[in-house]
């Protein structure tokens, strides 16, 4: 039976509609190449092999995201997830993840959880609305041992601040920090992926 890894994508939040709106009318996209996948998400299943099964969904509106969307999509997912699951989160997808562990017991084990370019709450650049982490995470704790966080120094999108308010709520988190990985959308991970084939052997 296949090993199954779960990868819950990222996002944008706004605190309005007409923000979102002005978003979308100011965005520029220099070519077709914009809307092609070319990150370690889409590359995670050759680079685990066939021993593991990727399951990458796309959340809803992941262009103006909000929590309880997301988390009804999720948990359409969870019937169909087996115990050892290993749990990543990239950027939105990071807190999503965090927060939803902080307010629920997870119906099956969880191997490792990922989290990586993780915001926190709202002191970043961009609004999280209920995305922010308002519950203590002494949740994740007793349900997941293996939680690993990544971060680069040279984060544009989420402060490299951020970590260590995880770093201060998971203690016993495993921490990856880089110096010049920005947001980590680069096309392979081989800490991601060496972290999860350890887990799993």
């Amino acid at each position: 039976m296949k090993k199954q890894v779960l990868v819950i994508h990222g996002g944008d939040v706004f605190s309005t509609h007409e923000d979102y709106i002005q978003f979308i009318k100011e965005f520029t996209i220099d070519s077709l190449d914009y809307f092609k996948v070319m990150d370690w998400e889409s590359s995670l299943q050759k680079e685990l092999g066939e021993e593991f099964e990727v399951i990458c969904p796309r959340m809803p509106n992941n262009m103006n995201a909000r929590y309880e969307e997301w988390k009804i999509w999720f948990e359409k997912l969870t019937p169909f997830l087996m115990d050892g699951v290993t749990l990543v989160g990239h950027s939105l997808g990071g807190i999503f993840l965090a927060k939803y562990l902080s307010k629920n017991i997870f119906p099956v084990s969880v191997s490792g959880l990922h989290l990586v370019s993780a915001p926190f709450d709202d002191e970043t650049d961009e609004p999280l609305m209920d995305f922010s982490l308002d519950v203590s995470m002494e949740n994740i704790s007793k349900q997941i041992s293996n939680v690993f966080l990544y971060h680069s120094k040279d984060d544009q999108v989420v402060p490299f601040g951020e970590l260590e308010k995880y770093k201060k709520e998971i203690p016993l988190a495993k921490v990856f920090v880089f110096d010049n990985r920005g947001h980590i959308n680069q096309q392979i991970f081989p800490e991601l992926v060496e972290n999860i084939n350890n887990k799993n052997s």
